[in-house]
């Protein structure tokens, strides 16, 4: 290996928090011979030096990765960060805020896209619209 074992190390663990151990091993696995050297580099220097410094909660580091992301019209790559926000502890609130954020300074059409990623993420328990109440008799106040 080419890179820092003690960043690649950090950076493996880090990455294995966030996005969880099938994704990471699935992301190992199937890098070939000619593209292993890249997943070092994104698992030593994005997960370990990037993601492992101090100053911001790993929750914060998710929201400010979304935003970025949706900037880039990555969808992919947001999908799989917004799982990772979600184990980050991220609630569907400040996923949906940072996402609103994101059409003022990246532009609607971003913003929409990433909202239908998010909601192809979420599944319809949790990206659908609630459904409309039923409308029942109104109870009388005396």
């Amino acid at each position: 290996m080419s890179v820092s074992d003690d960043l690649f190390d950090q950076g493996e663990r880090i990455r294995r928090q966030v996005l969880g151990d099938e994704h990471v091993d699935r992301s190992l696995a199937n890098a070939s011979e000619f593209g292993r050297p890249l997943q070092e580099l994104v698992t030593a220097f994005c997960w370990g030096a990037t993601w492992g410094r101090p100053g911001l909660e790993l929750k914060t580091r998710s929201l400010l990765n979304l935003a970025m992301l949706t900037a880039l019209d990555r969808q992919p790559e947001l999908a799989v960060h917004i799982k990772g926000a979600l184990n980050n502890g991220c609630t569907l609130d400040e996923i949906r805020e940072t996402l609103m954020h994101t059409a003022v300074y990246c532009g609607v059409p971003a913003a929409i896209e990433a909202f239908r990623t998010a909601e192809s993420v979420l599944g319809p328990a949790r990206g659908q619209r609630p459904r409309a109440r039923p409308r029942g008799r109104r109870r009388r106040r005396y």
